[in-house]
């Protein structure tokens, strides 16, 4: 046993140096796990937002008074208008049809005595729901100008008792509201998710097709060594990538990281062994590049990008889906990166999450190295 040991310790450190030699040879394994998540966190945090910001709205007063001129000051003032006044509803559908404007505000001719008789003020909006997150988000944003100019109105006596309103708004954990903040913590997922099951698949796939997976099974190591040497080099390849996209998010994008980082490395670590071992498994399935590529995006990247939650609510997804997601590994990664940089260190959500990434890569690493005994040795 001594001696066996002390060959393996040998051997082992060998083949994770072979590995890494292959790797700094390999171009596309570079592009993989270094330069591709530097252009996903680019694309992602400066050209992708779920907010709606300068959005075009025309502003329409049949009858104008200083009162819907100050109503309409609001939206002169919010970051998330663009207003376009108008003097007609006609000139107004016109653009809305032609894509010039996303809304419309239309205050009535009785605006000004229903206001002040507490009649309820005539106000009508009317949203291009072509895009419904969009349209969503205008209604907001228009109703939230209406009741800070009622509140407004309020500490003036100008309204009656009923239509005073004291809002107080507290946004917990995002308190910018925005979706940089939301994106990039998901991102990251999908990132660990190309370096861990995409390239793995793809490179050891490439050693089948070159004949090099044979010459190693010809000499005397053993093929729980051939995959821990792998498992170790794409877990450093991974771990480098994760130092990258964390730095990139703290300090490019400025998303606030409050949990702990260590708490986040032991999340990740989790998820790349997930990673790894979905690439190994499917690299003992497909020993062809194109095939193991497909089966890779099919079943790791694609469902990271769709059903984790990165970027579409689990919530808002049919009952089905919901399902479906309790097998997706990077909705419990996403979920883990998302509280830690957002909210802290919430253990009540960490944990369950934690323990079902451990459960997943017990079930692919054992699953993988059950398969490659049967068909290598």
């Amino acid at each position: 046993m001594a001696a066996f040991g002390f060959f393996m310790n040998r051997r082992l450190p060998a083949l994770i140096r072979k590995e890494f030699i292959q790797v700094v040879r390999d171009p596309s394994s570079i592009a993989i796990a270094f330069v591709l998540p530097v252009i996903l966190l680019l694309l992602f945090g400066y050209g992708v937002s779920l907010d709606a910001k300068r959005v075009p709205l025309a502003l329409i007063a049949e009858r104008p008074s200083p009162e819907t001129q100050s109503l309409f000051s609001g939206f002169y003032r919010s970051e998330y208008f663009v207003p376009v006044p108008m003097a007609d509803m006609a000139g107004a559908e016109r653009l809305l049809v032609e894509g010039e404007i996303k809304g419309i505000v239309y205050l009535q001719s009785d605006f000004l005595r229903r206001l002040k008789t507490g009649g309820g003020a005539p106000i009508q909006l009317i949203v291009n729901g072509i895009d419904a997150n969009t349209a969503r988000l205008v209604q907001g944003y228009v109703t939230g100008v209406w009741l800070q100019w009622l509140q407004h109105r309020a500490l003036e006596d100008r309204l009656p008792p009923a239509q005073a309103i004291d809002l107080q708004q507290r946004i917990w954990y995002n308190p910018e509201v925005e979706s940089r903040n939301f994106l990039v913590p998901g991102l990251i997922a999908v990132i660990m998710t190309l370096i861990g099951a995409l390239l793995t698949s793809m490179v050891i796939a490439r050693e089948w097709e070159r004949g090099t997976m044979e010459a190693l099974m010809s000499t005397p190591v053993t093929m729980g060594e051939i995959l821990l040497g792998k498992i170790v080099t794409y877990f450093l390849l991974g771990t480098g990538g994760l130092l990258l996209a964390v730095a990139m998010a703290v300090w490019l994008f400025q998303v606030p990281l409050r949990g702990s980082f260590w708490l986040l490395w032991l999340g990740s670590s989790l998820f790349l062994l997930v990673a790894l071992g979905m690439g190994l498994l499917i690299s003992t399935v497909a020993r062809n590049q194109f095939v193991a590529g497909q089966i890779a995006i099919i079943t790791t990247f694609l469902p990271a990008f769709i059903l984790s939650g990165f970027i579409f609510e689990i919530g808002s997804m049919p009952t089905a889906i919901q399902w479906l997601t309790h097998l997706i590994p990077a909705r419990y990664y996403v979920a883990v990166l998302q509280t830690v940089f957002l909210a802290g260190d919430i253990w009540p959500v960490v944990w369950p999450n934690l323990l079902a990434l451990v459960l997943m890569a017990v079930f692919f690493l054992g699953r993988t190295r059950q398969l490659s005994r049967k068909r290598l040795e």
